[in-house]
């Protein structure tokens, strides 16, 4: 796999690092000269110093016959226009970008970016899962249908407590094709009744995450 990553600050670097531990053919696009030397010297790598979201320096870093383009810089706006360059100037099958400000993450979505990576995003996440007070909580997006994963997690009162997957009023577009009941996953089909405790994986579209919030958890824990 041929894979263009642009941007050689941390998460440039590491990220290259760990592509070519795999074994991966990785060349890296930086501004900065120092930046793209250390691509070089430290790990062996083939670094371009340019900006990359010029269609010269992606031609010349090979974009066109590029599986992957991942767009990490730290300025958001950069990384918008490397992943539009690269998907309609080079019909790049795959482009990732990373967003420093989570509130972008719609634009992104809207103007045809396949992935976004938002490290804010993620770590709400996590401290979201460690909070009991907090049950509705948000996995992972998939760029290109709006598609979310989510995680409800049952309390004593919530109307889906007695109840089967079947039973509940789920929004439209909105599956749950898995329970998680002390720890282990279980097939959803194979769950039964619901209990509190249980944590319910659900994919659903952005527009249905307050329908599916009211119909697991109630009125007053709908996301």
């Amino acid at each position: 796999m041929y894979i263009i990553v642009v941007g050689a600050g941390k998460v440039g670097f590491y990220l290259t690092r760990a592509l070519l531990s795999e074994g991966q053919e990785v060349v890296v696009i930086e501004k900065d000269p120092v930046k793209a030397d250390r691509i070089t010297t430290a790990l062996g790598g083939t670094a371009i110093n340019g900006d990359g979201a010029e269609v010269s320096t992606l031609e010349l870093a090979g974009a066109a016959r590029a599986n992957v383009i991942a767009a990490v810089t730290g300025d958001d706006e950069d990384n918008l226009v490397i992943a539009q360059v690269a998907k309609a100037r080079f019909n790049v099958p795959r482009t990732i970008a990373r967003i420093n400000n989570p509130k972008n993450e719609f634009i992104f979505t809207k103007l045809g970016i396949d992935a976004t990576v938002s490290a804010t995003q993620v770590i709400l996440s996590l401290i979201q899962q460690e909070i009991p007070q907090h049950p509705f909580v948000h996995l992972l997006t998939l760029q290109d249908g709006e598609v979310e994963f989510v995680e409800l997690h049952l309390t004593a009162d919530a109307p889906a407590v007695g109840r089967t997957i079947v039973e509940l009023n789920l929004p439209s577009h909105t599956t749950i094709p898995v329970v998680i009941r002390n720890g282990v996953p279980i097939d959803a089909g194979d769950i039964g009744t619901l209990e509190a405790g249980d944590r319910l994986v659900a994919v659903t579209t952005v527009g249905q995450e307050t329908a599916l919030g009211k119909a697991v958890l109630g009125e007053l824990q709908a996301v």
